[in-house]
């Protein structure tokens, strides 16, 4: 069956996502050599946790679990730190081929975004990936983040689809197709980036370059 729509993750998926190496950037000599491949990692899963409750802004999450992050291991930092990363995020651009293969598949898809961005950053964000989008969902609009179940009703209720005529793709079981499985979504493609072990359990399509998407999705011209 062809898909009504095809949803994105966009953070991390499409757009590279690097906001580690901002961190590194902003804390400088304050984040020790030994100790940085740790904090990031803690930094990461400190970042979902905030993204379980209730909304809150995109900056309060990242504020919140750099802060929690340099307690734990006693280095210094402050708000002035969490909003220059936050502040960089907009600048940051598409992995090479996304805005090829989005463009290619514009011709065939509706293509929609759902992203855990904010309506601040997102129009740059989406800006930056030169290709037109039918629908973009933000946390902010949903008032959740994923990979909560909430954020995939709201996106299906938008939409005005059931769970199987929407193909959804990202690099992150975590955050998206664990949840998208959850909810229903048997449709589904994992753009692997190398950010999280491949989980083939979740009855997903897997590719390495997402210009092979739209050979993938191959179907009538819309």
């Amino acid at each position: 069956m062809e898909p009504k729509f095809v949803s994105f993750d966009m953070n991390g998926t499409l757009i590279d996502f690097r906001i580690n190496d901002a961190i590194r950037r902003v804390l400088g000599d304050r984040l020790p050599v030994d100790i940085a491949s740790d904090f990031l990692r803690v930094g990461n899963a400190y970042r979902i946790d905030e993204c379980m409750g209730e909304w809150k802004s995109f900056q309060h999450v990242v504020g919140s679990a750099l802060e929690r992050t340099a307690r734990r291991f006693g280095v210094t930092c402050d708000e002035h730190d969490a909003k220059a990363v936050y502040d960089e995020i907009p600048t940051w651009r598409p992995y090479p081929g996304v805005t090829e293969a989005l463009n290619r598949l514009a011709q065939r898809h509706a293509l929609v975004i759902v992203s855990n961005t904010d309506d601040e950053h997102a129009p740059r964000l989406v800006e930056n990936l030169g290709a037109p989008f039918d629908v973009v969902i933000t946390a902010e609009q949903m008032g959740v983040y994923k990979p909560r179940l909430r954020a995939f009703d709201y996106m299906l209720d938008r939409l005005g689809v059931a769970p199987d005529e929407i193909v959804h793709v990202s690099s992150s079981p975590k955050y998206d197709l664990r949840p998208a499985d959850d909810i229903g979504i048997t449709n589904k493609v994992y753009v692997d980036r190398g950010r999280e072990p491949d989980q083939p359990w979740l009855g997903y399509e897997r590719i390495d370059d997402i210009a092979d998407l739209p050979d993938l999705l191959a179907g009538p011209r819309r």
